[in-house]
């Protein structure tokens, strides 16, 4: 209750500003002009960090290009790039034995059937990203393997697009689904851009191989007549393409007697969270997801934390222990005291 009524007061004058003198609070009307140019400042900075990312992203896009024909198989690295790709530690461990063995397996990888590029590449690296990993199913992941590249790109108001290419599959007739990101025109306190909502391909599934739905069979039977009957009904399914389907956000004009969604503000934020994580991370940085190499870098934060847990209870037992032990101390004498001398015989 007490929560509720302070948040009630967030924005609201105390009433001390408008208590000080005319001079102060002149001299307080002149750090808000102060401030405001300060956030026209900050306004100029994020659109030029948004105008850094888009000319960083004209540099990065042949190496990119370059990365999707290698994963595709319509191109080969040169002898430079895998000599590079190498670590050095990998380099200065092998030996003459893991030399040999590296040669005999490329003579059997002569001799073994073909393969084309770098198969289920951008399903492992997803698989791999733990906020992906949770919302691949078995099913999604048959259709995943034919992802064959991640683009980003911008526009020329503040937002992204994100492409998914795919290659011929069983599941749907799209070739790209895309999902774009569109900011507020009004910047943020800050200067920062705010998300607004976004927008996402419409999946043309085919015949029975809609992955968003399932069909769930159940038997009727007449009261009547006591004939059954077969019912299908169809119940929403979880799978990652519901990506390309975001929430969309309440208008401003919503009818109060429509019941808005208690998490629908959660929804909105995982949802952009997401986007986000892939033009930032997943796509630029492909094969460290792909490897692994790039959990090295998750969590660091929270790695001390993670590894001890405090349970409640323990502590209570601790105390209730403590408090044995203090009982247990009341007949003991301290060091410097004598034990009371035993009459006894």
């Amino acid at each position: 209750m007490l929560q509720g009524r302070l948040g009630g007061l967030v924005g609201a004058s105390s009433g001390y500003v408008e208590s000080l003198p005319t001079q102060v609070r002149r001299r307080v009307k002149g750090l808000k002009s102060l401030q405001k140019k300060h956030a026209k400042l900050e306004a100029e900075f994020q659109n030029e960090i948004l105008a850094l990312e888009k000319k960083y992203l004209g540099l990065y896009t042949p190496l990119y290009e370059k990365r999707a024909q290698y994963v595709s198989g319509k191109a080969e690295p040169t002898d430079a790039e895998v000599a590079e790709g190498v670590s050095d530690a990998e380099g200065d461990s092998k030996d003459d034995d893991e030399e040999e063995e590296e040669e005999e397996e490329e003579e059997e990888d002569k001799d073994a059937q073909k393969v084309e590029g770098i198969p289920e590449f951008w399903l492992t690296a997803l698989k791999t990203h733990p906020q992906f990993v949770d919302l691949i199913t078995s099913k999604d992941e048959k259709a995943l393997k034919h992802l064959v590249d991640i683009r980003l790109s911008y526009f020329e108001k503040p937002g992204f697009r994100l492409d998914f290419e795919f290659s011929p599959n069983d599941f749907f007739t799209n070739s790209i689904l895309t999902k774009t990101y569109y900011y507020q025109d009004e910047p943020g306190y800050g200067g920062e851009f705010l998300y607004d909502h976004a927008e996402g391909t419409k999946i043309e599934w085919k015949d029975s191989k809609d992955l968003s739905v399932t069909i769930e069979t159940k038997k009727q039977r007449h009261k009547g007549t006591n004939k059954t009957r077969i019912v299908k009904k169809t119940v929403p399914a979880e799978t990652f393409f519901s990506f390309f389907t975001p929430p969309v956000p309440p208008e401003e004009e919503q009818d109060e007697e429509v019941d808005e969604d208690e998490d629908l503000d959660e929804k909105l934020e995982h949802d952009y969270t997401l986007g986000e994580e892939l033009k930032d991370s997943v796509v630029p940085r492909g094969v460290d997801w792909f490897t692994g190499k790039a959990l090295q870098f998750q969590g660091d934060a929270d790695q001390y934390d993670d590894d001890f847990e405090y349970d409640d209870e323990d502590d209570e037992d601790d105390e209730d222990e403590d408090e044995d032990d203090d009982d247990d101390d009341e007949g003991v004498p301290a060091k410097d005291e004598k034990a009371p001398e035993c009459k006894q015989q």
